[in-house]
């Protein structure tokens, strides 16, 4: 296993993200009590649907074993797609957040 092919993206998708938000953006999203309560309903929708899908014993979705780091946690997910889904998710957000700045910028002048 090398991780190469889904591990290492995975990671770096990860680090973009934050450098994004913490050298860039600057939202404050982090600090917002709403981010973390929608990153749990994200979670509570990915959790069962992806175990679903990455099951071991059935699987819809068959990953190459030699691209991940072999962490599957919980119901066989592996781990890397819940660091993709988390920098998905979140750069949408930052978006989001960015866009509602702007806008806010544009009704005080």
């Amino acid at each position: 296993m090398t991780g190469l092919g889904y591990t290492v993206p995975a990671v770096l998708a990860v680090l973009v993200v934050f450098a994004w938000e913490l050298g860039v953006l600057r939202t404050g999203l982090f600090r917002k009590p709403a981010y973390w309560i929608s990153m749990a309903i994200v979670l509570g929708f990915q959790i069962p649907v992806d175990g679903w899908l990455t099951k071991l014993s059935a699987p819809v979705v068959i990953y190459d074993e030699q691209h991940t780091s072999g962490i599957r946690f919980p119901f066989d997910i592996p781990v890397e797609d819940f660091l993709f889904g988390w920098a998905l998710v979140t750069a949408v957000l930052l978006l989001w957040e960015r866009q509602k700045v702007r806008a806010q910028r544009r009704d005080a002048s």
